[in-house]
């Protein structure tokens, strides 16, 4: 299992909170996802070996919510 920090662009809305966590939820190999409004990061434990912190930082991505940096 791995965890990593995901820093995104300013989140504008608390749906924007329910909408990342809901899609990145359900990918299969993440165990959790939570996303830390005011200091614009989500952080998802996952299981590296189903799939990887770029596949995650994508599908955020896809939601409208650019990924600027991995911790």
């Amino acid at each position: 299992m791995r965890t990593v920090k995901f820093e995104t662009e300013p989140f504008t809305c608390p749906s924007c909170v329910k909408k990342i966590e809901s899609v990145v939820s359900k990918k299969d190999g993440v165990d959790s996802t939570q996303v830390m409004f005011n200091s614009n990061k989500v952080k998802v434990a996952f299981d590296d070996s189903r799939i990887s912190a770029d596949d995650i930082a994508k599908t955020i991505t896809d939601l409208g919510y650019p990924v600027l940096a991995q911790k």
